[in-house]
């Protein structure tokens, strides 16, 4: 009987690799090629999408051949990429206008904070699950069509084609100029920002905002389905599955219920919780985003948590301050010493993503003294990813409703044995690792085996997964209370580093002063509106964006409750009526303040000490900024959260 297989082919931010499972998901043949690394400016980050092509051109009879296999015993190709890098190309010729804009590259964060202050910059989020951030693609998109001359005209005639890394490839396997597929999945487009979350369609709305053509954009699909056959490369294999490589890792891991939920520890480290057929817009930092769709099937949606840094802190503590000769050193000399002696390294080394997005914070060592030695510092290291988790963790919690209760984890890190104890610790549930670690490409071989017929059904995936290792939590639970208050205590002292000047909190900012000073603002800004004669609708929009700030900032850096007053303050900048409902707002702002007057802010003076009521001042008033430069005020935003917006 002639043996059947599935290829995967796994396009990451490093290199492509192409892998060939057999029924019972084990890895039979793999190939790997790198490509360079661009860095042209301090934020950029380039690849050469040519590059990876040729690439893939060369690794797909590789795997083949050294498998002793032929195309027609694959079933099924499945692809999984870096999501969100992005790539523009003519139609006619197949060539790229220019390099890849990688996901890492920062380069459009003075547009976006343009873009914030516009009008529907509120609803982003709304439609398409996505907060206004580098990360994304449709900003990229806009950048190139923006500097790049006679570009806009040649994408509006159809001319130019966008994509992510997937569909460039599906477009050169299926003939390129000579009648590519031009396809994405509804993974890879729900990272675009301009795909809407519910529709799972391109969003007119979210469209006009980055002012992006539609005829740039490739067809929406689902992550499993035939979309056409390979004629280039190695002819006649049915390319039937894509999907953005972390949703891969989640269906690699088989988390395929609600509550299920995988970490892929890499350079970055990537959480993902199944949310079911409803998505969960966050209130607490997280990424909606779709987690696969199978074929006709509703879509399967997750709750994500990107942590920016977590191993290549450890190549730059091998790199940058040369205290190990390789990364599985730091385990060794992490042992050396039992805890991390006080000391915290916070790596907000290109600022902070979830939960925080704090793309001003900068990294930060606190606790040093002179007890502390390298170990300590490689335990603190370590620690940092575990630490980071447990914030991603909390968000997902608190968004969802659903409590984790164990964390299946891949990626290189895991095979440091210390740190998947300490994650297991910090999280309380227990920690498991699979046999097979290349979760991602078998994710992808999977959903393409199950859209051809190669697997029965998810069942029968599960029953490949079989646990490699498992770490239970053994952490005394006051030390790990007592830990994390110090964690967050360091975090908060990377916030706001980017900006000083008049819109920064001056250092020694008691919080007890941070919220006098907004009480007193919101005095003065009723008074001011009780004047019929003052600029009304200015004096309105300021009041509504500080109140709703300081709402979100109290919520998040307090998680002090108070009372709902979205429709008061909706009611006042509609203005029917105004008196009446500039009267009822005022009557829940006076005992907002009242209250937070006679109880938090005396329990502030008499419990805590100085300097952490500073380190709480610094870290409320970047989360009002934060707020603020969003826009917050806006109708609509207010809208959204609705009941949850307290005072």
């Amino acid at each position: 009987m002639v043996q059947r297989y599935v290829m995967s082919i796994d396009q990451g931010t490093t290199s492509t690799r192409c892998i060939l499972f057999d029924a019972r998901g084990r890895l039979v043949s793999v190939a790997q090629r790198e490509h360079q690394q661009h860095f042209p400016r301090p934020g950029w980050v380039e690849h050469d999408a040519t590059e990876i092509w040729r690439n893939v051109a060369r690794i797909v009879p590789q795997a083949l051949a050294d498998a002793g296999a032929t195309a027609d015993q694959v079933v099924g190709l499945g692809i999984a990429n870096q999501r969100e890098t992005t790539v523009l190309w003519d139609r006619h010729t197949g060539h790229p206008v220019g390099r890849a804009i990688v996901w890492q590259d920062t380069r459009t964060d003075a547009m976006l904070e343009q873009l914030a202050r516009e009008p529907g910059a509120a609803r982003v989020r709304q439609l398409c699950g996505l907060p206004l951030a580098t990360y994304f693609s449709a900003p990229r998109v806009r950048w190139l069509l923006e500097r790049t001359p006679g570009l806009r005209e040649r994408a509006e005639r159809g001319d130019i084609l966008f994509g992510t890394l997937e569909s460039w490839l599906i477009w050169n396997l299926t003939g390129g100029a000579e009648g590519g597929v031009h396809v994405t999945d509804v993974t890879n487009a729900s990272r675009t920002m301009l795909m809407n979350l519910r529709t799972l369609s391109w969003d007119d709305e979210l469209l006009d905002f980055f002012d992006v053509p539609r005829r740039m954009l490739p067809e929406i699909r689902s992550s499993t389905e035939v979309y056409g056959k390979t004629s280039r490369v190695v002819p006649g294999i049915r390319i039937a599955a894509a999907l953005g490589d972390q949703q891969a890792a989640l269906f690699g891991q088989t988390c395929f219920a609600p509550g299920e939920a995988k970490c892929t520890y890499g350079t970055g480290s990537f959480l993902l919780l199944n949310t079911g057929q409803t998505p969960v817009l966050s209130t607490h930092g997280m990424l909606t985003t779709v987690g696969f769709k199978i074929g006709e099937e509703p879509a399967v949606y997750a709750l994500e948590g990107s942590i920016a840094v977590t191993g290549s802190l450890v190549q730059w503590f091998r790199d940058g301050l040369e205290l190990i000769g390789s990364a599985p050193e730091i385990e060794t000399l992490a042992r050396t010493v039992d805890d991390n002696g006080g000391c915290y390294i916070v790596p907000a080394f290109s600022g902070l993503f979830a939960p925080h997005w704090h793309s001003e914070a900068r990294g930060v060592i606190a606790g040093l003294t002179s007890y502390i030695t390298k170990g300590h510092l490689a335990r603190a290291v370590l620690e940092a990813t575990g630490w980071q988790t447990r914030e991603v963790v909390d968000a997902m919690n608190a968004d969802s409703g659903l409590a984790l209760s164990s964390l299946r984890v891949d990626g290189g890190m895991t095979a440091d044995n210390l740190l998947m104890q300490f994650v297991a610790d910090v999280l309380d549930v227990p920690v498991v690792r699979p046999m097979v670690a290349e979760t991602v490409s078998l994710g992808a071989a999977y959903a393409a085996g199950l859209a051809v017929g190669y697997w029965p059904d998810l069942e029968g995936l599960r029953r490949n997964w079989h646990r490699a290792g498992q770490w239970l939590p053994a952490m005394d639970p006051a030390r790990r209370d007592s830990e994390y208050a110090h964690w967050r205590q360091a975090v908060e002292l990377t916030f706001g580093w980017m900006r000083p000047g008049p819109a920064a909190v001056a250092p020694g900012s008691d919080l007890v002063d941070v919220l006098l000073a907004d009480h007193h603002r919101f005095e003065q800004l009723l008074r001011e509106l009780r004047n019929t004669a003052a600029d009304r609708p200015a004096l309105v929009a300021e009041l509504a964006a500080e109140l709703v700030a300081h709402a979100t900032a109290t919520d998040r850096i307090l998680g002090a409750d108070g009372e709902p007053f979205a429709d008061e303050l909706l009611a006042v900048l509609d203005g029917d009526d105004f008196e009446k409902a500039l009267l009822r707002l005022e009557t829940v702002v006076d005992r907002h303040v009242r209250a937070e007057e006679r109880g938090p802010l005396n329990e502030l003076r008499a419990t805590m000490s100085t300097s952490d009521r500073t380190g709480l001042g610094r870290a409320f008033a970047a989360e009002r900024r934060r707020q603020l430069d969003l826009r917050c005020g806006e109708p609509g935003h207010i809208r959204e959260l609705g009941a949850r917006l307290k005072l």
